[in-house]
C-alpha cells in the first residue's frame, strides 16, 4: 500500500491480487449472496484507491481493508431488502469448507453436506457482529487484535462475540439435531 501511495499504480494491482479472493470469501459468508459480495469487494477496493492520499500505516493493511469491507457488509445487511433473504440449503456455497472426510461413502457425503448447509444457515441467523467476529476468527484465521481493529472494539469484546457466536451456533445445531431425531423417531414408530 505504501508503494501505491507513493505513485506505483502496479502496486494497487498487486494488492487486489493478494487480497481480492480472501476478501470475497469473507464477504460471501457475511452477506450470503455471491453477486453482492463481488460488488462489495469492488467497492472496498475503490475506497482503498480513493483513500491513497489519506492512508496511514497505523495498522496492517489487511486490518484496514477488512474494516472497510466489514462496514460495507454491515451496511448492506441493514438494508430493508436484505431482511428476509434465505439462501437455498440444496447447494453448497463456493469456497465453503468441506466437512466430509477424504474418502467418505455416499451417505457420509450427504450427511456432511446437510451439516454444512445447517451450519451456514444457522451462521446466517447470528447477529451481524457475532457472525463477523466468528468468520474472521474461525474461517479467516485473524487474531483477536486484528478483529478488534476491524470491528472497532476491544479484544475483550471480540472474545465475548466469538464465544457467544460459537455457543449460539452449537445450541442451534443441537436443537435442530434433537428436533430432527424426534421427527425421525416418530416417523419410524408409525411404520412399525
Amino acid at each position: 500500500m505504501l508503494d501505491f501511495c507513493a505513485g506505483d499504480e502496479a502496486a494497487f494491482d498487486a494488492l487486489f491480487e493478494r487480497w481480492g479472493a480472501p476478501l470475497l470469501r469473507y464477504l460471501e459468508r457475511m452477506v450470503r449472496d455471491a453477486a453482492v459480495a463481488e460488488e462489495l469487494v469492488q467497492d472496498a477496493f475503490l475506497r482503498v484507491y480513493r483513500a491513497r492520499e489519506r492512508y496511514r500505516a497505523d495498522a496492517r493493511f489487511s486490518t484496514w481493508l477488512y474494516r472497510i469491507a466489514t462496514n460495507l457488509a454491515l451496511n448492506e445487511l441493514r438494508r430493508p431488502r436484505r431482511r428476509h433473504f434465505h439462501a437455498s440449503t440444496d447447494s453448497r456455497e463456493p469456497g465453503a469448507p468441506e466437512l466430509a472426510s477424504p474418502q467418505p461413502g455416499l451417505e457420509g457425503v450427504v450427511d456432511a453436506r446437510r451439516l454444512g448447509a445447517r451450519v451456514e444457515e444457522e451462521l446466517a441467523k447470528l447477529p451481524e457482529r457475532q457472525r463477523a467476529a466468528l468468520v474472521l476468527s474461525a474461517v479467516e484465521g485473524r487474531s483477536y487484535a486484528e478483529i478488534a481493529a476491524v470491528l472497532e472494539t476491544s479484544e475483550k469484546s471480540v472474545k465475548a462475540l466469538v464465544h457467544r457466536a460459537r455457543s449460539a451456533l452449537v445450541a442451534r445445531l443441537d436443537a435442530s439435531e434433537s428436533a430432527g431425531a424426534s421427527v425421525h423417531g416418530a416417523a419410524e414408530g408409525t411404520h412399525g
